[in-house]
């Protein structure tokens, strides 16, 4: 179930729940600007306002696909939008449609506006690189640990390394390869980082 609502053509709505207990946590594209409503907390913020936006990918267990936008405003504000609602405490929805179409026209808006906000995709620059300096480390420890099944003759052994290492680079691979730092401008937002 999608928490948007249909509102006049001049505005672009979007909700969803951060967590199980509580109110969703609502988003309007209004010809003022961003209107939020976050847990009993609310107001507007100009689109020319707009500081700085990071568009990234966060997977956790109850949901694989899962998008974050990360919004900054000039005098220090923080939001941040997720992709995924929260339904049932074993059920968290995703929303890709909505949240993708409002992340585009937040986009047209703030350019429309003139905005000169910093536009950064994926993981900070230091963190990618620590990400990549252990990914480098687990793949020697891996590759050390196959040569000494296949040495010693432990075939299941070499055969669950291969598998497990398979899922790891499945599963790890899709998160770095969307999450490299980048910067982009409002007419090219990064597909990857939408759903």
């Amino acid at each position: 179930m999608q928490l948007s609502e249909a509102r006049p053509a001049s505005a672009t709505s979007y909700a969803y729940k951060a967590s199980l207990i509580g109110s969703a946590h609502r988003f309007e594209l209004t010809d003022e600007g961003l209107s939020w409503q976050i847990a009993g907390r609310s107001g507007v913020w100009r689109y020319d306002e707009i500081s700085a936006i990071r568009l990234s990918f966060r997977p956790v267990s109850m949901q694989q696909h899962r998008f974050r936008a990360d919004l900054s405003h000039i005098s220090g504000g923080r939001i941040a939008i997720l992709s995924t609602s929260w339904q049932t405490a074993a059920l968290m929805a995703p929303q890709d449609n909505g949240f993708r179409d409002f992340m585009l026209e937040l986009h047209a808006r703030m350019a429309r506006a003139g905005s000169r906000a910093e536009l950064t995709a994926g993981l900070g620059r230091k963190t990618y690189a620590v990400v990549l300096a252990f990914l480098a480390a687990m793949a020697v420890a891996m590759m050390g640990l196959l040569i000494r099944a296949l040495i010693i003759g432990e075939f299941a052994g070499a055969l669950f390394i291969i598998g497990f290492a398979a899922l790891f680079a499945w599963q790890v691979g899709g998160f770095v390869r969307r999450n490299q730092p980048q910067c982009y401008s409002f007419d090219r937002v990064p597909k990857t980082l939408l759903p």
